[in-house]
């Protein structure tokens, strides 16, 4: 557990209680959203249930046992999404069982969470920042544009379809079936006020004006049950296995289990990319410097909790956690006294939160969604690099219509790929070859002056400028090939190759047998330390290559050609 100071216990304790406020709207509808493809009139109080009983319970243990100052943990948008489609598919396997469905989340988060325990026990917290940022702005894009497409229908006070496609085709089709104009001014309105109120004070959060003002709204219009979230069962979360009229009787646990494992590594994943994110702009903000390997423990040891208890999974969320940090919060303390106060309202206060409409839940996640858009990386297709346009748009697609592990498995396999592609052509160009008769191919290096006259016409530098890798060995072996045949000795420089792999080093060894099957004596100059080790390791350095071949610098190199002249003539 990171060392927790109660010097700054008065803004913690305001700043959580801030942040806690925040959180509580956006808990109910991340909730509401994860179970909105069940067809029951219990799913949007359960599913409320569900998102409060994650934001207290992840919000807690983050935070207690994290790494990051002043991180508020809880539902986010990507994480809902997967947990939406988890959740639908665990009701339609099961064919309407909710004792499947809520041993498939509770399953799916502490296999989350035991996967960012492995994550922070390998130390691989510091991998995030190698995630290209195509990648990043389609799936975050992607995944706004999903929260959206699933609200519309909510916001018109009907049933969301549960694969993309579907909202898209049948949206006039439900449309022209009816729908309720009340849901839809309500929702309309929630996002005026989130947007307008701002304008006229940023001290209290916009989203909870916006949930009090239109559900007292909404009263006189009597909503049906159906566009109301309904009650919420008040008390202490129970565990899943102890909730009453779950049955763990009767279950294929063994398919229960396979069909958690994958959802629950892609939760792992996407909730660690985010989570650190978000570590990230609070480092920024707060001028400290989070433990990324002890925040995704922490993460992990409360998607645990929150499964056990049968919340929805999370991560660290921006937005709530800038709050706090605007409101004082700097310290882990804030993040438990946020989920203490969630913990507050699942005790007493959950008898009142039946009354708020989902449509002014579908207007909240709504903007949500729109703020999760990456609208500069789509902005600036135009003008950046092909290659990073390709990738955004192709993650962007997949994530919207295929799903979101293929997304980023693609988009990253892709962006490799053309990564290789381009260090491959840089390093292409950067390799020369230089006869030293008549220096007329390129301009010899600063140490190159000393060489013997009198054995010039008989030597040939290669400069290699850049890494030999897969990606490069076949220029490499162009410009080796480019050897003269009337040249008796190749000085292959290294200063400037800082890296060899194995394509590489066996691309230098055959290169190297070639040149001496020719009589072509072969000397090797400031080879770094990476190329070396390589090159000794696999005995290629002494077996093909003499050591007293090799030279530390070019000035010893030039000393042996004088000492050579003879032999070299």
């Amino acid at each position: 557990m990171a060392f927790i100071s109660t010097k700054n216990i008065k803004g913690d304790i305001f700043g959580g209680i801030t942040a806690g406020i925040v959180a509580l709207p956006l808990a109910l509808a991340f909730g509401i959203q994860a179970f909105g493809g069940i067809d029951h009139p219990a799913a949007s109080s359960m599913g409320a249930l569900a998102g409060l009983v994650g934001a207290t319970m992840l919000g807690f243990f983050a935070s207690l046992f994290g790494g990051t100052h002043s991180q508020i943990s809880g539902p986010t948008g990507p994480m809902t999404v997967i947990t939406a489609s988890l959740i639908s598919g665990a009701w339609t396997a099961s064919s309407g069982s909710f004792s499947a469905v809520l041993i498939s989340m509770s399953l799916a988060g502490a296999v989350c969470g035991i996967f960012q325990i492995v994550f922070g026990l390998l130390k691989i917290g510091k991998y995030v920042r190698y995630i290209p940022y195509p990648v990043l702005s389609g799936f975050m894009s992607g995944i706004g544009v999903i929260i959206i497409l699933q609200q519309i229908y909510p916001l018109l006070g009907m049933k969301s379809p549960v694969l993309v496609v579907d909202m898209i085709t049948q949206l006039p089709e439900h449309v022209a079936g009816g729908m309720s104009w009340h849901a839809l001014l309500m929702g309309l309105g929630t996002i005026l006020i989130i947007y307008l109120f701002p304008l006229v004070t940023k001290k209290i959060p916009a989203t909870l004006v916006a949930l009090m003002v239109m559900t007292l709204a909404s009263l006189p219009l009597h909503f049906e049950d159906k566009l109301l979230i309904g009650s919420i069962p008040a008390g202490f979360p129970l565990p899943f296995f102890a909730k009453e009229g779950v049955s763990l009787v009767g279950l294929d646990w063994g398919a229960i289990v396979k069909a958690a494992i994958i959802p629950g590594l892609t939760l792992a994943g996407l909730g660690s990319i985010d989570t650190l994110l978000t570590s990230v702009a609070a480092d920024n903000v707060t001028k400290t410097h989070h433990n990324s390997n002890r925040e995704l423990m922490g993460q992990g040891i409360g998607n645990i909790m929150s499964g056990l208890f049968c919340g929805i999974p999370g991560a660290g969320a921006t937005m709530r956690t800038m709050v706090n940090i605007k409101s004082g919060g700097r310290t882990q303390i804030s993040g438990m006294v946020h989920a203490v106060f969630l913990l507050a309202v699942l005790l007493g206060l959950g008898s009142l939160v039946k009354w708020v409409p989902l449509s002014v839940l579908a207007g909240i996640l709504i903007t949500v969604g729109w703020g999760i858009i990456d609208f500069k990386g789509f902005k600036d297709l135009l003008r950046i690099p092909k290659a990073d346009a390709f990738v955004l748009v192709v993650v962007f697609l997949l994530t919207v219509f295929v799903d979101l592990l293929t997304a980023v498995g693609i988009g990253m396999v892709i962006a490799c790929v053309l990564f290789m592609k381009r260090a491959s052509d840089l390093v292409e160009g950067s390799y020369s070859s230089q006869e030293l008769k008549g220096f007329d191919k390129e301009s010899p290096w600063n140490d190159e002056g000393g060489i013997p006259d009198e054995v010039r016409h008989k030597i040939y530098i290669q400069r290699l400028n850049g890494p030999i890798f897969f990606g490069s060995i076949t220029r490499f072996q162009e410009v080796m090939h480019d050897v003269p045949t009337d040249v008796k000795l190749v000085i292959i420089r290294m200063r400037l190759v800082s890296f060899m792999d194995q394509s590489g080093l066996y691309a230098m060894e055959t290169a190297i047998r070639d040149l001496q099957e020719q009589g072509i004596t072969v000397l090797m100059t400031i080879i770094q330390p990476q190329p070396l080790y390589m090159l000794t390791t696999m005995n290629v350095i002494p077996a093909v290559v003499p050591e007293d071949h090799t030279f530390k610098t070019f000035e010893d190199c030039t000393e042996y050609l004088r000492n050579h002249v003879n032999e070299i003539v």
